[in-house]
């Protein structure tokens, strides 16, 4: 028996490449210091948790410099290809845009918190922040189907309660709750889907899943179409994508604003990474299942977001961010469109890298978008519409670069980035053959027109009353300022991020 136990006890025993897991490590591992250090710290020093998160999670982005052109996969099957981490292009890409979009995060939160005079938990705050930011950062290394929703789970769960996290805020605690039924009933379908692909196929490792989900018996092809169905439920409901996105208004007014950020950049990334795996890597073979379904999600989506965002009233309380809050619902619909476009393309692969790289450009305007309503939600805490009526009176580089961002994201020069992005996006919808999806992604970026231009026309108007000056703290001040630099250096160059688009990122 010991002769036998001992080869075998070997190959459980697995070598750890811990620089290809570095990243999310290190975000996991500066959150669990930051909750101990919390017992420790006095009140007048809590603020320096901010700042050792703003460190931690800059480092975890620089860890990704020395993986750069060198895919590395790790907890692998022996003799077999099947991992259940990779580090490849298509992971640095999505790291870097989580890891860089939680940075700028964490400089907004900075001067939240400070604003809040104590009214947030630091600790609990950066500890929760931090460690959804690691689930973030893990999913798109996941290469099974278990650690792909353990990776969902550790990102979503900590922001239920950062959503919920304003002590006795009734408005607070209805929009997590709502967040949490919805991701949680969400989360379960998508269970339940996996479950049926590993009964018709016996693994959860997505390159097996792929090669055996081609072959299941025939009375289980239905279970199986079942399956793939169901397990995309989830990923969907964290883009926001109709009708899944419901929770989206209410939950961004309810939290906090840094949180509200975090959730349109950082967890509309981990939606889309996880349909991408999910579909191109998984059930390529069932393209004729997932395409047509996320076609049809895709033109709702868009179409919902636009309309909803069209329909707000510049008077309403929190009208801003409820704007921003359909923009994304609106800007979801195009993310999901060359992911739809994949099932009837021939390069799979080279189709959702041009949702990777309009996600790159909406990541870098929404952060900075959001960042300017911060500005000026210290002093107009109704964050509407109006509030923003002559803001170039009184802070004029705040305003120009407040226009420039919602120019990228309308599409229109000077926002370069935002228009090349939005051709790259329609060419992949139109070379799959998909002319309907371009044609009503054309109507709804005219809709989109209007309440962008509607907004930035509200900028430089003649301001009523006596003009408020929005004093500018040193975090909030280096949000806006590299969010700024990042989209116009993108627009001045934008085959940063375009080159993804024509490159196979796995």
């Amino acid at each position: 028996m010991s002769s036998v136990a001992q080869p075998l006890a070997e190959n459980l025993v697995q070598s750890v490449d811990w620089l290809a897991i570095a990243p999310p490590t290190l975000t996991a591992l500066v959150g669990l210091v930051v909750l101990v250090a919390d017992l420790f710290v006095g009140e007048t020093r809590k603020p320096l948790l901010g700042w050792v998160s703003v460190v931690g999670l800059a480092a975890s982005a620089l860890l990704l410099l020395p993986l750069l052109g060198d895919d590395r996969s790790t907890f692998c099957v022996d003799g077999t290809h099947a991992c259940s981490y990779t580090a490849d292009n298509f992971t640095l890409v999505i790291q870097f845009l989580v890891l860089g979009g939680a940075l700028l995060v964490a400089l907004l939160s900075v001067t939240a918190l400070k604003d809040a005079e104590r009214q947030l938990p630091e600790g609990e705050y950066w500890f929760l922040l931090l460690s959804s930011a690691a689930g973030a950062a893990l999913l798109p290394a996941s290469r099974d189907l278990a650690t792909l929703i353990v990776a969902l789970e550790v990102a979503s769960l900590p922001a239920f309660a950062l959503v919920g996290i304003r002590h006795g805020d009734r408005k607070s605690s209805e929009a997590a709750l709502k967040f949490f039924l919805s991701s949680v009933t969400a989360t379960a379908v998508s269970l339940m889907g996996i479950s049926f692909v590993y009964a018709t196929t016996g693994t959860l490792y997505l390159t097996q899943v792929a090669d055996r989900i081609q072959h299941v018996d025939g009375q289980l092809h239905t279970l199986a179409q079942t399956g793939v169905v169901l397990t995309l439920v989830g990923f969907a409901f964290k883009t926001a994508a109709v009708p899944f996105h419901f929770w989206v208004p209410d939950t961004y007014v309810g939290a906090p604003l840094p949180i509200a950020a975090y959730l349109s950049v950082v967890g509309k990334a981990v939606g889309f990474t996880g349909l991408i795996l999910v579909t191109v890597v998984a059930f390529p073979s069932y393209a004729d299942v997932w395409g047509p379904a996320l076609a049809a999600l895709a033109a709702l989506t868009m179409t919902v977001g636009n309309v909803g965002a069209l329909r707000q009233q510049a008077t309403r309380a929190y009208s801003a961010v409820r704007l921003l809050a359909w923009s994304s619902v609106g800007q979801a619909g195009y993310l999901l469109v060359p992911i739809a476009a994949a099932a009837y393309s021939g390069h799979a692969e080279h189709s959702v890298g041009s949702t990777v790289a309009y996600a790159l450009m909406y990541a870098a305007v929404n952060l900075g978008a959001f960042a300017v309503a911060a500005l000026v939600g210290r002093t107009r805490t109704a964050n509407r519409l109006t509030d923003y009526r002559g803001l170039y009176a009184r802070n004029p580089l705040a305003t120009l670069l407040l226009a420039f961002f919602l120019l990228c994201l309308a599409g229109l020069p000077p926002g370069i980035i935002g228009l090349f992005a939005k051709v790259t996006v329609f060419s992949a919808a139109v070379d799959a053959g998909l002319g309907w999806l371009a044609v009503i992604m054309a109507v709804n970026v005219v809709i989109a027109l209007f309440y962008y231009l509607q907004w930035t026309a509200l900028l430089f108007r003649a301001p009523e009353g006596e003009p408020v000056e929005h004093r500018l703290p040193a975090p909030l001040t280096a949000a806006i300022a590299l969010t700024g630099v990042l989209g116009i250096a993108l627009s001045g160059a934008p085959q940063l991020i375009l080159r993804f688009a024509d490159t196979g990122l796995f």
